[in-house]
């Protein structure tokens, strides 16, 4: 242990030398145009297996590439994939947060439990939660130290429960959430440098992040009670921690109808959609009456933000969270507001992206790297995990999803392509990566969140504490994370709708 914790203390050094990821994007930016310099003075090229062409690298520091960055700049940033599905769905999801349901939602997940399933029921809830993205940390973390006091047992538990639940488990949940946006966007922007027609959709994963969300609460249950719930024991709460008022974690009589209005609204809009995609010549159906290929699913971004902003107002003109329609685009205002650290990271990373694409040194990269990996005689299941290796240790340092995908999947969506492994399975393989580690690691700013909440309860507590608590449950996800993967891959399970696993 106390190795590992040596190890994380360098981790950490080194960590807070990099800079903000937008400044990193312009720094690679930079680096790239210097690679693209001396690559294409020296001839570097490849032939793309899937189109035939030969792909040459052009040089980003040319006239012509001077040019390209600088005219092509703003149809960059507004056709980055993710911009538009991002913006969409929060429309939808800003009401439904500002008007007080999604917290109702976490809320009512953790009440009224028995003892005996407060560890599951507050695992699921984190997975649920994902739904509200960042600031799932913020309602839940210190919702678990209640729900886990109000039944008698340790809120130290509650606390490392519900934070590895949405940390450790980030990329999972029964829900489409708008992180699944973001990474079909960018998933589908790196297939494109293969198959200009190629879209991912954010359903792309449903059915492998269903399946994940449940099977993760009840690792972490186990875990919990029986490795976990033994140390915890060895903390006691300190004799002056400050009660909390056990009775916010209940729900007022209005917040309870206001729930109720919510679930009947979004009944009653899946209903509605329901019965406008049934018949065979629905202007949702795609082509032939295809339901996998269809508006439905590909513009799917707009109707979840449909389905959010019914419940949320629902909800908000019950419990009279929501006074007026005019309460309504103020919440999607202050929505927007919260995305602008991420819409300004999305402006560094479309213009890195496009250079990327124009240089054609990803596709080099893709075509020459699966090259490789059949000529080695590879298979596929050594190469996706050795990709999960790999992701796993970068997202020790890099812990912002977007980014980190933005960076490798580039690379590793069109090799894998190369090599017939969808952008769906490559995705999904990220998801893992990107998740389990994010408990264990000090770079995450949400695990300095939770040893802040922590030590209300226990002023001693420090990184070696939270890290001691929270490291068998990020193993014993990874491994049967990657197990559930494989059972997926074996038996030719779809990952979602029309996305079939190999």
């Amino acid at each position: 242990m106390h190795l590992l914790l040596r190890a994380l203390d360098v981790v950490e050094r080194l960590g807070n030398k990099l800079p903000h990821p937008f400044w990193l994007f312009v720094i690679l930016s930079g680096v790239l145009a210097l690679a693209s310099w001396g690559l294409s003075a020296a001839g570097v090229s490849a032939l793309n297996p899937a189109t035939g062409k030969a792909i040459e690298a052009k040089n980003l520091l040319s006239a012509e590439g001077v040019r390209m960055m600088v005219t092509d700049a703003v149809k960059s940033y507004t056709s980055f994939p993710p911009l538009g599905t991002i913006l969409v769905v929060m429309l939808g999801v800003a009401v439904a947060e500002r008007s007080g349901l999604l917290a109702a939602v976490l809320r009512s997940g953790v009440s009224k439990v028995s003892p005996r399933w407060v560890t599951f029921a507050l695992a699921f809830t984190g997975m649920v939660s994902h739904v509200a993205s960042d600031a799932a940390y913020v309602v839940l973390i210190p919702l678990g130290a209640l729900a886990f006091r109000a039944v008698g047992r340790s809120p130290i538990l509650g606390i490392v429960v519900a934070f590895v639940s949405i940390s450790a488990g980030y990329d999972a949940s029964p829900l489409i959430t708008p992180t699944d946006a973001i990474l079909s966007g960018l998933t589908t922007a790196a297939a494109q440098t293969i198959d200009p027609a190629y879209s991912v959709t954010p359903l792309a994963n449903y059915f492998f992040s269903l399946a994940s969300s449940l099977v993760l609460a009840v690792v972490i249950t186990l875990v919990t009670e029986k490795i976990l719930a033994r140390r915890a024991e060895e903390m006691p709460v300190d004799d002056d921690a400050e009660e909390d008022d056990l009775g916010s974690l209940q729900l007022t009589r209005q917040e309870r109808r206001g729930l109720l209005a919510a679930l009947i609204a979004l009944a009653v809009f899946v209903v509605a959609l329901v019965l406008a995609v049934l018949p065979a010549s629905s202007p949702l159906r795609g082509k032939g009456g295809s339901i996998v290929e269809s508006p439905l699913l590909t513009s799917v971004s707009i109707f979840l933000a449909l389905g959010f902003l019914a419940a949320g107002w629902a909800y908000g003109k019950v419990a009279g969270t929501v006074t007026s329609s005019r309460d309504i685009p103020g919440f999607m205002a202050h929505g927007f507001r919260e995305m602008a650290p991420i819409l300004v990271l999305f402006f560094a990373i479309s213009q890195f992206l496009a250079y990327f694409k124009w240089t054609g040194i990803g596709e080099i990269i893709a075509v020459d790297g699966a090259g490789l990996l059949k000529s080695a005689g590879v298979s596929g299941p050594v190469i996706m995990l050795g990709i999960l290796v790999v992701v796993t240790l970068v997202n020790l340092i890099v812990t912002s999803g977007s980014a980190q995908w933005a960076l490798i999947g580039p690379v590793f969506v069109p090799m894998l392509m190369l090599l017939d492994i969808p952008p769906e399975t490559t995705q999904a393989l990220y998801r893992i990566a990107d998740s389990c580690t994010n408990a264990i690691t000090p770079m995450s700013p949400y695990f300095v969140m939770a040893l802040g909440f922590l030590q209300r309860y226990r002023r001693s507590a420090g990184i070696g504490t939270l890290f001691s608590m929270t490291v068998p449950l990020s193993f014993a996800l990874l491994i049967v994370w990657t197990l559930l993967f494989f059972v997926f891959w074996a038996f030719g399970i779809p990952l979602g709708p029309g996305a079939p696993v190999r």
